[in-house]
């Protein structure tokens, strides 16, 4: 009967339980357990082995280029981030208003390590999410163009409960990707959250995307329901004083911590909110 068992749970690929099988029977046998109690302890290895691979499935999906995560954020060498404030980001309600947020700052401030937190909190939380560098994003949606998965593109980044694009700043753009770009915004409005990662505040876009009123339509659904963060700081990459900490942001870390002591489900579907 065991090793029947022990394949029906391996053919029904509960991987937590056939972990435990052997060693949960064994404590079973020793101890008199009740038949209902050990049901219980193979079901709650189920459910964790299953939390954990739908956690490290939605991290690699994320396409995080580095480990980094609100925790190994240097808070202490950037003055110019209030540290309150994307601790109550880390509380993810933006995610679940399908709020945007756009972090606007020179180079080397903590704009990057912020998102990836971010996004991280998200995953670690049930959320799907995505990081793209803006120009890879662009140029994949111009060549989509060329065989006609435009829609298809479109309609999988649009599902992404949170979208990063990193440094939308001095980009290499065709007048078919700013029309992409504003097709995707328009898509995600109100429905889901984008983070934006710039070294130009907003009156410069009209410079970068050269089309006004695209961009007046771009800003209006990106900044309808939006939080700004203007980071005012040095460079994390320069050079520390001798007998410092090392730079925390430039550590790989393997977790973050979830917003509860349960993995969040994605908030219901709400209804849309109107637009201006």
């Amino acid at each position: 009967m065991l090793d029947q068992l022990r394949n029906l749970v391996a053919q029904l690929r509960f991987r937590g339980m056939e972990a435990a099988l052997d060693a949960e029977i064994a404590r079973a046998e020793r101890g008199s357990v009740p038949a209902v109690d050990l049901l219980y302890r193979m079901l709650l290895e189920e459910a964790a082995s299953k939390r954990e691979r739908s956690l490290a499935y939605r991290l690699q999906q994320a396409h995080m280029p580095w480990s980094w995560s609100l925790e190994s954020f240097p808070f202490e060498r950037q003055p110019g981030v209030d540290k309150g404030q994307i601790q109550t980001l880390a509380g993810l309600d933006f995610l679940r208003r399908s709020d945007n947020v756009l972090l606007v700052g020179p180079a080397g401030t903590g704009k990057t390590g912020i998102a990836l937190g971010l996004l991280r909190q998200a995953c670690v939380n049930g959320y799907r999410g995505r990081f793209y560098n803006a120009q890879v994003l662009l140029d994949e949606l111009y060549a989509s163009l060329a065989d006609r998965s435009s829609l298809q593109l479109l309609k999988r980044l649009s599902r992404f409960q949170l979208l990063v694009l990193d440094e939308l700043s001095y980009l290499t753009l065709k007048p078919e990707q700013v029309d992409m770009f504003f097709r995707l915004i328009d898509q995600r409005y109100l429905r889901t959250s984008t983070i934006i990662t710039t070294n130009l505040d907003t009156p410069a876009w009209y410079d970068l995307f050269q089309k006004k009123p695209l961009v007046d339509a771009l800003l209006d659904r990106l900044q309808h329901h939006c939080i700004t963060i203007r980071i005012n700081g040095p460079s994390l990459r320069s050079p520390q004083p001798a007998g410092n900490t090392p730079n925390r942001l430039h550590r790989r870390t393997a977790t973050a911590r979830p917003t509860s002591s349960h993995v969040k489900q994605p908030a219901s579907p709400k209804s849309p909110r109107s637009r201006r």
